[in-house]
């Protein structure tokens, strides 16, 4: 069994703690948590299970890392706090760890992250001997395997078009929500998410991945955006009253540019109400999906809908990223140290999973 630690027990955690739970080789060492109401408290309870895990969450991560762990899932959240986290993941990795973390976007293609974040992370690879694997949905499988994957199913390719759509009423992350992503602000808000370079810098390096996976040279990477206004004020379930006039839809792409043309894009639409932008792409069920098409011949479409904790889209879409994640954690300890990308880890079977019911 491999000891492994889930390192933050919000919306990604809490997936992680079950992932772990039930992986046949992985056994839960520890529980890292920031909230102090959270300190003490089973592991089995903060992940939603019925029945206590015997781990008691701490925040004493001295304690927890001098332990030497072998694995460490990193489910603490890099989006406001990209430098903090940074130096977690390498702090673990030097520990002698594998790592796998969906929160650092520059490092989910580390041939073109910047060298402030790769080169911190090599470092400690040379230094204890540790490994990093970053990977998601969206961006992760989402616009890496699975269009690789659906690709070679064609013929000939013209281009490739990863989109994810979702109504974010089903978020539980309103800060993001509203602020990252700009929902409820009146339309002259900057939200940070949109802003130019900001969603080359985070789905950047999936265009390159595909790139270099299907043997093209990317003249560049543009992005596009439009937004929407709530003709009527809605209330949403998890965040509250979003006010008529204020941002309630958002559509971008980043588009990987070959010869002149947008053959690699990755899109998002993405609604606080299903009544903002009707007109742009929906879900077949109107809340959320993540779909893969590949114009050519044969033309192929293909959607995934995800869903847990209550048949919530959102949660499902957390749960699938922690399962690309947990399940390469058993490969990258019989493989050498390094730092890898979704190009280098499989996607595997879930080998021993297969009607086994969680510990």
């Amino acid at each position: 069994m491999i000891p492994t630690v889930v390192w933050g027990t919000g919306n990604v955690g809490r997936a992680a703690l079950r992932a772990v739970d039930a992986h046949p080789a992985l056994e839960l060492a520890a529980v890292l948590v920031h909230d102090p109401a959270k300190v003490g408290r089973d592991a089995g309870e903060l992940a939603g299970l019925d029945r206590a895990l015997g781990v008691a969450a701490t925040d004493d991560i001295d304690a927890v890392l001098a332990a030497r762990p072998r694995a460490v899932v990193y489910a603490a959240s890099g989006d406001i706090r990209p430098d903090e986290a940074l130096a977690d993941v390498v702090r673990a990795v030097r520990g002698g760890a594998v790592v796998v973390t969906p929160a650092l976007y520059p490092l989910y293609d580390p041939r073109s992250a910047p060298p402030e974040f790769r080169d911190p992370v090599l470092a400690a690879v040379a230094e204890g001997g540790g490994s990093l694997f970053v990977s998601g949905v969206d961006p992760g499988w989402g616009n890496d395997v699975l269009p690789l994957l659906i690709s070679g199913l064609g013929t000939t390719v013209d281009a490739i078009r990863c989109q994810e759509i979702f109504d974010y009423s089903t978020y539980e992350q309103e800060d993001s929500v509203r602020h990252l992503v700009g929902m409820g602000h009146p339309m002259e808000y900057e939200p940070l998410m949109l802003a130019p370079s900001i969603p080359t810098m985070v789905w950047g390096g999936q265009i390159r991945l595909m790139a270099r996976a299907l043997g093209v040279e990317l003249d560049e990477i543009r992005e596009t955006l439009e937004r929407r206004a709530l003709d009527t004020t809605v209330t949403t379930r998890t965040m509250g009253v979003f006010e008529a006039g204020t941002q309630g839809a958002v559509r971008f792409e980043v588009q990987g540019i070959v010869e002149g043309e947008p053959r690699i894009v990755i899109e998002h639409v993405t609604r606080i109400h299903p009544s903002c932008a009707p007109d742009w792409p929906t879900p077949p069920d109107g809340t959320g999906a993540h779909r893969v098409i590949v114009e050519g011949r044969p033309r192929i479409e293909v959607t995934v809908e995800a869903s847990d904790e209550g048949e919530n889209r959102s949660a499902g879409g957390n749960a699938t990223a922690v399962g690309r994640l947990v399940n390469a954690v058993d490969w990258l300890v019989d493989a050498k140290p390094g730092l890898y990308d979704a190009l280098d880890v499989p996607l595997r079977p879930a080998v021993g999973t297969l009607g086994r019911k969680q510990r």
